[in-house]
């Protein structure tokens, strides 16, 4: 009897990544552009400069390594997920959480199905407003029991999530770490091809809601049709304990001050992180924050939820280190996904796919060129996940080749964009999808299987729009 073919975890589908990279470090050669700045942080190539280098073939060592590299250099990333599992550790032990959900799933009883485009729609604010990914992290461990004690499952969870920002990212129409930086290397306003982009907006987000819905409404009235129903039992007591509703425990007055301020952290969050100054509001002031004062925003919280509680520190710290503890796994996933990169980068082998990409699209007609320019940003955006990493790296090469195709700038910015939202969704080199999967325990074939059609859907949809777009503003 053959053996049923089972998927490999996060972990070793990453490794895997790894070895396959460092292989190809054998066999493509090694070259690298010239650099306006070779110094800065984000490495800006000079179009036409690209020649061969001595190679660096990664070795056995090289790619142990890898990992650990990833690490460094995903560190701020890594201590934000940590500390984050320690802040959700100290809530789940109050009971605030699970009184919360439990209050909400009966204010909502018969109309569940509102939670899906409510919370979807908000998350969509982020991903138009400053392209929210690594920031939903925080969101997975919260909304996934609420979804599962409103009788879905984890697959309608990271949906919601992911879906929810990423169709919105896709198409983001003010993303200073995508739009900005692409227009800016691309010597253009943030303004032109906004229209192209506000439609692809609507298409987008209201697919996306669409077909989280439809999966969501289907578990609902069987829940032997989830993807992940044989695990069923397993999320239940993972995510909701082994309580009935009679254990529900009672909201006090404690328990909504640790809400108020549980919710509060996350307003904060997302004032902080949004830079008001390039969407042109000068009212609030830009903060300028990323990981690491992120990180210290969660654990100021955790310790002022502490307080509230009535817990000493010989109580609070166990707690704290169990919660982060539970978040470690995702923490080796965001490091194993990095040195991808590391490993890319190490053996001179990104600048030559660049290169490849800028041979293949060169004299192109326009047509062929808006298509192709699409196709070659998904690879690109499978090696260099980053947006700003990867605006940075090709904009100043992809811009100037569309002047020669007579294809509008803002259109290639459109394809990067939307080429990057996508890979999001699925790519293994994406940590935050990879790290969201773990936190649900939903194996990464499942997710495959949940979103591979609407991922053909979206890809006909974007060059369906980008070629009519392209003939629009000849």
């Amino acid at each position: 009897m053959k053996k049923k073919f089972k998927m490999p975890t996060a972990y070793t589908i990453l490794a895997a990544i790894i070895v396959i990279v460092a292989i190809l470090t054998w066999i493509v050669p090694a070259g690298q552009y010239a650099y306006v700045n070779p110094k800065a942080t984000k490495l800006q190539p000079i179009p036409g400069t690209y020649h061969t280098v001595q190679s660096n073939p990664q070795s056995f060592k090289d790619v142990v390594l890898a990992p650990i590299t990833g690490f460094y250099d995903a560190i701020d990333v890594i201590v934000f997920v940590i500390v984050i599992g320690g802040f959700l550790g100290t809530v789940m032990k109050t009971g605030a959480i699970d009184a919360g959900i439990g209050r909400l799933v009966k204010k909502l009883e018969g109309k569940e199905s509102w939670l899906i485009p409510l919370i979807m729609l908000l998350f969509t604010l982020g991903g138009v407003a400053f392209g929210m990914d690594e920031e939903t992290l925080a969101f997975f461990p919260i909304l996934i029991p609420v979804f599962i004690a409103a009788g879905y499952d984890a697959v309608t969870a990271v949906a919601v999530i992911k879906l929810g920002s990423g169709m919105a990212t896709m198409a983001s129409l003010t993303n200073p770490f995508a739009v900005s930086i692409a227009c800016k290397f691309a010597g253009i306003s943030m303004g032109e091809g906004i229209g192209l982009r506000v439609v692809l907006l609507i298409v987008f987000v209201a697919l996306g809601i669409f077909w989280t819905m439809k999966y969501a409404d289907m578990v609902k009235k069987d829940p032997t049709k989830s993807l992940v129903y044989d695990l069923h039992e397993e999320h239940k007591k993972h995510f909701l304990g082994n309580r009935n509703e009679n254990d529900i425990p009672e909201l006090t007055g404690r328990r909504k001050l640790i809400l108020a301020v549980f919710g509060l952290t996350f307003v904060v969050m997302v004032i902080g992180i949004i830079p008001f100054s390039d969407l042109g509001i000068k009212v609030i002031p830009t903060l300028g924050w990323w990981f690491g004062e992120l990180a210290g925003l969660f654990l100021v919280s955790s310790i002022i939820i502490a307080i509230i509680a009535g817990y000493k520190e010989d109580k609070f710290l166990p707690i704290f280190v169990d919660g982060a503890r539970d978040l470690l796994g995702v923490a080796l996933i965001i490091g194993l996904a990095r040195g991808i990169t590391v490993v890319m980068n190490a053996g001179h082998i990104s600048d030559t796919v660049l290169h490849l990409g800028e041979v293949c699209l060169k004299g192109k007609s326009s047509a062929a060129f808006t298509v192709f320019t699409y196709l070659f940003y998904l690879p690109m955006s499978f090696f260099i996940p980053s947006t700003s990493g990867l605006a940075t790296v090709t904009m100043p090469i992809m811009a100037p080749l569309a002047d020669f195709s007579g294809v509008a700038r803002h259109i290639v910015i459109t394809a990067y964009q939307a080429a990057n939202g996508i890979l999001s969704l699925f790519a293994p080199t994406c940590a935050v999808i990879m790290a969201g999967l773990a936190m649900a325990r939903v194996p990464y074939d499942r997710w495959l299987k949940f979103i591979w059609k609407l991922l053909a859907i979206i890809f006909i949809i974007t060059l369906a729009f980008l070629v009519l777009a392209m003939f629009v503003y000849k």
